[in-house]
């Protein structure tokens, strides 16, 4: 397939992988400059993948409009970009190969029916499913209509190393639970979409947002599964506002549209970089002129409080 590589290589190879729903905010830009700048820091290759697997949000003019914003910052990316509603028969296929190992079931709960049994953690809202249709549990639910499938997690402690945050060790059971891999409406799940591209695209690399940092060890899972290595995955501290709300695309007043129409791309960048902390005040830079500057034990583990860029 045009811009894969299965094979394994010593090259470091990352991807900035956004998802075509909106426009880009100052958090988005954050990840994908440190996404950038680490792994040209090593001499490698940096790839772009458009994560529009969700058909009912995901337009092809965001895409575009993503990826004039990036080569307007200066983030360019190496090869053609990767569409992941283009890959629909190669999920198809890793899918299967779950199924015919035993190790998915169909689930018909909704979420109503999984906050009856069990309220979101207070930290992040996150569910844990708790496996009601899962083979030999006693349902709960009525077994009609569409079905998500899920993939069975067993009772079992796992470790790994982030780049920036270091040891992470999560019990997949009690954490993670049973997640979907395919959803009720037949689209493709996150979590085994994004595990097949990285593999197959030679990823090795992975820098995204500290929110993230639980998905990590559903990936890893994934790749053990299907028989793939597991990239290298480092964390980054959110951008967050005032009230300690992380950016969202709803924050109109940080997207790509208010700033391009406010700053030049130097600006911003040179914002990111004393957001983290690579220098010590908000000089105008280019991306190139900060892979000499890349130290991943200059940025800081906890979230930055990002007032908006004046004018």
């Amino acid at each position: 397939m045009d811009g894969e590589n299965s094979s394994v290589t010593t090259k470091a190879i990352g991807r900035f992988a956004p998802s075509p729903t909106g426009r880009m905010h100052l958090g988005n830009v954050f990840s994908a400059l440190l996404s950038w700048l680490s792994v040209k820091s090593k001499g490698g290759d940096w790839l772009l993948r458009i994560e529009d697997i969700d058909p009912a949000r995901s337009r092809q003019e965001y895409a575009d409009q993503l990826m004039r914003d990036l080569e307007w910052l200066g983030l360019t990316w190496d090869g053609t970009p990767v569409y992941q509603s283009q890959r629909s028969d190669i999920y198809e296929h890793y899918f299967q190969f779950l199924t015919d190992k035993g190790l998915t079931y169909p689930c018909y709960c909704t979420r109503n029916d999984i906050l009856a049994t069990q309220a979101p953690h207070e930290s992040d809202g996150r569910i844990v499913y708790r496996g009601t249709c899962r083979p030999g549990s006693p349902s709960l639910v009525r077994k009609n209509g569409a079905a998500a499938t899920r993939l069975i997690v067993p009772d079992r402690e796992m470790s790994y190393t982030d780049g920036h945050y270091g040891v992470q060790r999560v019990n997949l059971a009690s954490h993670v639970g049973d997640f979907i891999i395919r959803r009720k409406d037949g689209a493709w799940a996150y979590q085994l979409a994004v595990v097949v591209d990285d593999a197959l695209m030679g990823v090795n690399e992975v820098v995204r947002g500290r929110d993230l940092l639980l998905s990590a060890a559903q990936q890893i899972y994934v790749a053990e599964l299907l028989e793939f290595p597991a990239p290298q995955f480092t964390h980054l501290p959110l951008l967050i506002n005032s009230d300690g709300q992380r950016l969202s695309k709803r924050d109109l007043a940080l997207d790509l549209g208010y700033l391009r129409s406010n700053h030049t791309p130097e600006e911003i960048i040179g914002m990111l970089a004393y957001y983290a902390k690579l220098q010590p005040h908000p000089l105008p830079l280019t991306p190139q002129s900060l892979i000499s500057m890349f130290d991943w034990n200059k940025v800081p583990c906890s979230d930055i409080v990002t007032p908006a860029i004046k004018e």
